[in-house]
């Protein structure tokens, strides 16, 4: 699932929408997230002759602002969306399930195989958190505060895994599998601590690995380990330099440190650490 870097490459490759106007709208009527439709005639309402006036980024999810009206474009990727420019002329891809056409003909096209995406409505005017997808999240690590005593805080609370906390979006607001992982390793807190038992010194590094993963793969375009691409169809090239995730059976790339890379599931999801230089 792209997570933070990737869905703010998309938002930031996405800048060439704005300014552009809305002509009309397009669904396959094909459901999205959960069996959900697509509100087609409300987005025809909301969007059509209306402005792109930017686009906004929380945690995963994106925000269409649309000039002078009372609703905003609501986009989550899922595991396989793909939003993108592209000249109207050019054939639609498999699997595309909303298209905005602007103007410059040009269009905005949602795409999603597997259809675990979300294409939805919120309300605009600074009301967006009013959406129950927006409500319920946590800090953006790019643009709130997520300190050490932040982290401590949540952490104290719970006696969920490190790992399951960082991923849970109600605390930290677009960390997911990859970045966790990458977090976890270079702060040197094992993914199997329980929150509980997290001090405030290993709760100050991780908060600092967490902003330092999440910018190193901001640079370097999101980690594309299967579908994605940003708005250009540009494939990230974080997934060169990821230190544990996906690596198994890899020596540690931490100096001095003989371990090896290994590979563990918690609640699930695939889980790449040092048992070595991360330990309890």
């Amino acid at each position: 699932m792209p997570e933070l870097p990737e869905v703010e490459t998309v938002r930031r490759t996405l800048e060439p929408a704005v300014g552009r106007r809305v002509r009309g709208v397009w669904t396959s009527g094909l459901p999205l997230r959960l069996n959900g439709p697509v509100d087609r005639a409300g987005l025809a309402r909301a969007a059509t002759g209306a402005v792109i006036a930017g686009v906004r980024r929380r945690g995963k999810y994106l925000l269409i602002d649309l000039a002078g009206r009372d609703r905003l474009i609501l986009v989550h990727l899922g595991m396989s969306g793909r939003l993108r420019i592209v000249p109207a002329r050019a054939p639609r891809a498999p699997h595309t399930h909303v298209v905005l056409s602007l103007t410059g003909g040009r269009e905005l096209r949602y795409s999603d195989p597997r259809r675990f995406g979300l294409v939805d409505l919120a309300p605009a005017g600074g009301r967006e958190r009013e959406h129950p997808s927006l409500a319920v999240l946590g800090r953006d690590p790019l643009v709130e505060r997520v300190t050490g005593a932040f982290l401590h805080e949540a952490a104290r609370r719970s006696r969920q895994t490190m790992k399951s906390i960082l991923l849970d979006q109600g605390i930290v607001a677009g960390v997911g599998n990859i970045y966790a992982s990458e977090a976890l390793w270079l702060a040197g807190v094992p993914p199997t601590l329980r929150g509980v038992r997290l001090d405030r010194a290993r709760a100050d590094a991780l908060a600092r690995a967490i902003r330092a993963v999440l910018r190193r793969a901001l640079e370097r375009g999101g980690t594309s380990l299967r579908d994605f691409v940003d708005a250009d169809g540009v494939a990230g090239e974080n997934a060169d330099y990821l230190r544990v995730y996906g690596r198994a059976g890899a020596p540690c790339p931490r100096r001095a440190c003989s371990g090896r890379i290994r590979r563990t599931v918690i609640q699930g999801r695939a889980t790449f650490h040092c048992p070595a230089c991360q330990r309890r």
